[in-house]
């Protein structure tokens, strides 16, 4: 089943088909048992690595014991071991990225659980348990000798401060039945004395890049303030054209998907989808009616009374009611007293057949008119009862899709249709007597009325925004760039300029004369990639798009983009700044000049996708994170323009998800799918570093691995080691981001070694964060999200910061309210 997001141009975003609830039950426990599968093969594969290790090292073993010698621990044994390097593994059991219980989970189970944007929120009960650290360590881990009596135990320079307690102290958490031990630092002298303390910093949203156009009409308008406002994600946002500022209505808590203006032009009205938050609580779909000016939400209609989500929402002519649709297979239509939050008179429109929109009769609020899916009904409502009339096509071909509709000054209905024809309706009658065929190839996608009668429409496959008279004639005509998509909706500015929302999430501004520029850009699909530069104000985006894009903090805009031939999943700048790398879905990764745009060089890993490119801190290696379970090392010359073969890291057993690097650039630290945490001596040849324990002091130029002992306490008592899909040390190192599968972007202390640690906790996807970044001097912090197509950026407020923040939104009555910070 495709996401609610991937929708045909031809039809609404309220008509995703939903599966039977038994057929969804039965994959999600289909599902589950794959993943516990994968976890099976993945464990008996490192049950055989461990077991041949043994039988290599069995005649050294013997040696050293009759000898009487003492030799440090191999990590996971419970015998002492010397350290040598194993041979190859041949058979080494290496399980199916598409099979593994990250990646199957954030493909299929999100696309069947997800509607229109929304989060998975499937919680695996008691999937994260705990030991704490005065629990017995490992056998063989708590010696503080090298090797030969006497030995003096090895203190990390970085850390300093001798252990109150025997070295080798650990602590283990199991996600999904496997245990993961963390070896606390020597600098912890007690680590059961340790307070985790919310950070003084907070974050406050300060822009919101993209449109939601792909699947959502009639969502862009223009307000006297001289704000247009549209929405994505879960936030509306209200953006001044001319000083480029924005404001952000962000009290709903899913998805938002409709959109009207009172016609007062000050209040707003809302609708948001359903869903369910991280403690399997409902979230119920509503419209919230809030005032413009100040942001204040005024009523919320419909708490409960909704299905699925709401479609279309539409303001009686006086504003004294709206009427509603939701999205439930039976589309049912609502009419609420818009003050008091009451409703006056429900029915169904539909049997699983799409509504695409619906609206008051401005003389006669007791009409009102539905299209969809090969219908236009009329309505009249009278004493609570509504009465049908369905419009009738007579002499004219009955369309597929009736796709938007208007009234003219007359009083006449004109609708737009999946053919291409405009089709006039007389206001006392039911049946459509003037056409104008082949108005536009293919749909007619929005009508949009000018003053004196005159009317917009906008087309689907040529792209054209027509000018029509009141008698429909055609006057003038335009088509917007190719690379902006279809025409979704328009909006009537002052001055014959025009807003013209596009099917890939792109706004223009413009007129027929001097053409359309964009001032809204966003991604039309799912993101992953996300890197921020090392010394200026602009961060790089990739995803299924095939777009890349490098946006400027700053001025808060699109610098460039570009399409690959395939979909990006990571980059990262080279730390002199000049070139980006960009990890793609098919093994192949470029190397692209930031000023040129053009590919300096470009590479082939493995067949599968890559997950984590990074750099080494003095820019001498490039560290290639992949799919086959391989991280592959390559040197770096010439300011990042030549890249030649280090060597390959081979020791995992599922996919790489995160790596970073020491601050000596010597050393790699990776996770990967199986909830592994591996050291690797890169400067000595990739080798594998068998002793875990000896990594525990070292320091970490950046930390995006999600497992290891520093960020422990991010995880959920219950997590089943997918909920956290990326974090993000500041430079500073005194705080750490967190983008996980609930739509939410915490902020912890840094480090959090210990659970329930406190975190402010921030809201605005839509979807699961699939990625977050600190910019180069901490200022703001990026957030991506996935099949919301939305980037957050979020600027970083210290304490004193905070105050002044605080009194001057207590001074200005326009001021949008910090909601979702906990």
């Amino acid at each position: 089943m495709d996401h609610p997001l991937c929708l045909n141009n031809d039809m609404s975003a309220g008509s995703s088909a939903e599966f039977p609830d038994r057929a969804s039950l039965m994959e999600v426990r289909l599902q589950a048992q794959e993943d516990e599968i994968t976890l099976l093969k993945s464990s008996l594969a490192d049950a055989l690595r461990r077991l041949r290790l043994h039988d290599q090292l069995l005649p050294l073993l013997k040696q050293q014991l009759i000898a009487g010698l003492e030799t440090p621990a191999f990590e996971g044994s419970s015998t002492p071991c010397p350290r040598v390097r194993p041979g190859p593994r041949p058979g080494r059991a290496r399980p199916d990225c598409t099979a593994s219980p990250a990646w199957r989970r954030r493909t299929r189970s999100r696309r069947r659980t997800r509607r229109a944007g929304g989060s998975r929120r499937r919680i695996w009960p008691g999937c994260l348990r705990w030991r704490s650290p005065s629990s017995p360590p490992p056998s063989g881990a708590s010696r503080g000798r090298t090797s030969g009596p006497g030995a003096a135990p090895r203190r990390s320079p970085a850390l300093p401060g001798p252990p109150s307690r025997p070295r080798g102290q650990s602590i283990k958490m199991f996600i999904r039945g496997r245990p993961i031990t963390m070896y606390v630092p020597s600098n912890i002298q007690n680590y059961e004395e340790l307070k985790m303390e919310p950070p003084s910093q907070r974050l406050e949203l300060d822009w919101v890049y993209g449109y939601r156009g792909r699947d959502c009409r009639a969502n862009l308008y223009f307000l006297p303030t001289g704000e247009a406002v549209y929405f994505i994600a879960c936030v509306v946002v209200l953006y001044h054209i001319n000083s480029r500022t924005q404001r952000h209505y962000r009290r709903h808590t899913d998805c938002v998907r409709c959109l009207t203006v009172h016609p007062d032009k000050v209040r707003v009205a809302s609708g948001q989808m359903a869903g369910v938050d991280k403690d399997g609580k409902p979230l119920q779909p509503c419209v919230h009616i809030w005032d413009s000016s100040t942001l204040v939400t005024l009523q919320q209609i419909g708490l409960g009374a909704f299905q699925r989500g709401v479609g279309s929402v539409a303001f009686s002519d006086s504003g004294a009611f709206l009427c509603v649709i939701d999205d439930s297979n039976e589309h049912m239509l609502s009419v609420w007293d818009a003050t008091k939050g009451t409703k006056h008179a429900e029915v169904k429109v539909s049997t699983n057949e799409a509504v695409f929109a619906v609206e008051f009769n401005p003389d006669d609020s007791s009409n009102i008119i539905t299209c969809g899916k090969s219908h236009v009904y009329f309505w009249t409502l009278s004493a609570g009862q509504f009465t049908k009339k369905q419009g009738i096509f007579g002499k004219y071909k009955k369309p597929k899709f009736i796709q938007c509709f208007i009234f003219s000054l007359t009083g006449d209905v004109l609708t737009g249709d999946s053919e291409g024809n405009i089709l006039t309706w007389g206001k006392s009658a039911v049946r459509g007597h003037h056409s104008v065929t082949k108005a536009h190839e293919g749909s007619v996608f929005t009508l949009c009325p000018l003053q004196g009668g005159a009317l917009l429409s906008g087309g689907g496959k040529d792209r054209k925004i027509i000018r029509w008279s009141a008698d429909l004639a055609p006057e003038r005509e335009c088509e917007i760039p190719e690379n902006f998509g279809a025409v979704r909706t328009l909006a009537d500015m002052e001055d014959g300029e025009l807003l013209v929302g596009t099917t890939r999430n792109a706004i223009l501004r413009g007129s027929f004369s001097d053409g359309f520029v964009a001032i809204v850009q966003g991604h039309v699909d799912e993101m992953w990639g996300l890197s921020t530069h090392p010394s200026q104000n602009i961060f790089l985006t990739c995803g299924h798009d095939r777009q890349v894009c490098l946006w400027n903090t700053e001025e808060h805009k699109l610098d460039w983009s570009l399409i690959l031939e395939e979909y990006g999943l990571c980059a990262d700048f080279c730390p002199n700044g000049s070139v980006v790398s960009v990890g793609l879905s098919t093994g192949r990764w470029v190397v692209l000049d930031l000023l040129t745009k053009e590919v300096v060089s470009e590479f082939t890993d493995g067949n599968e996708q890559l997950s984590v490119m990074r750099y080494s801190p003095d820019g001498s290696f490039l560290a290639v994170g992949s799919h086959d379970n391989f991280i592959y090392i390559y040197s770096v010359t010439e300011s990042g323009r030549r890249y030649s073969r280090f060597g390959r890291c081979n020791g995992h057993s599922s996919f790489i998800t995160h790596l970073d690097w020491s601050k000596d650039g010597k050393y790699i630290m990776s996770n990967s799918g199986d909830y592994e945490i591996l050291y690797w001596d890169i400067a000595s040849g990739c080798k594998l570093l068998r002793n875990r324990f000896e990594s525990k002091d070292r320091e970490w130029a950046s930390y995006t691995c999600v497992l290891g002992f520093h960020v422990m306490g991010v995880w959920l008592e219950g997590s089943d080691g997918t909920d956290i899909n990326a974090l993000c040390r500041s430079h500073s190192e005194r705080v750490v981001a967190v983008a996980d599968d609930f739509c939410k972007v915490h902020l912890f202390q840094y480090p959090c070694p210990k659970l329930k640690a406190p975190s402010h906790r921030y809201d605005g996807h839509g979807s699961h964060v699939t990625n977050v970044c600190f910019t180069h001097s901490d200022s703001h912090l990026l957030s991506i999200g996935g099949k919301d197509t939305c980037i957050l950026q979020w600027r970083v407020l210290d304490s004193r910061e905070r105050l002044a923040s605080a009194s001057a939104s207590a001074s200005s009555s326009t001021s949008s309210p910090e909601p979702g910070a906990c």
